[in-house]
């Protein structure tokens, strides 16, 4: 009874092993994989049938497929979230009088721009307009 226990905890591990290693492109796909084994071994464990490692295999793959989504869901969220304020944000390079340069980013606001003390500027400002505030 124990040797038998044992070569299945060692066949799970070997084969969550080599799902885990193995990589698919979303979470989705991953936690599927994870919990379709990890399923089909408590369905094993708890039935001691083929019908039982089935429905465990069932079971854990529609869960962890659930799960997976709802995290590639945050993911993509956080993403675009990102990209968004990628492209509502301009660099203006101000040429200071020694001749070095500062980098000032304004964020897109309605037809405006706000620097990165708050100000609101109505149109893009140039480095004339930038200069006084963070230039030298």
């Amino acid at each position: 009874m124990l040797r038998k226990l044992i070569t299945i905890l060692i066949t799970a591990g070997l084969c969550l092993t080599v799902l885990v290693t193995s990589g698919c492109e979303t979470d989705a796909q991953n936690t599927a994989l994870i919990g379709t084994a990890a399923g089909a071994g408590i369905g094993q464990l708890a039935g001691r049938s083929t019908e039982a490692t089935l429905i465990g295999a069932a079971v854990g793959g529609g869960v962890g497929y659930i799960l997976g989504n709802e995290s590639d869901k945050a993911k993509t969220a956080n993403e675009m979230a990102t990209l968004r304020n990628e492209m509502n944000t301009t660099t203006v390079h101000v040429t200071n009088s020694n001749g070095s340069i500062i980098a000032v980013r304004l964020q897109k606001s309605g037809p405006g721009y706000i620097g990165p003390r708050g100000e609101y500027y109505p149109t893009l400002p140039t480095q004339e307009q930038l200069r006084p505030v963070y230039g030298f």
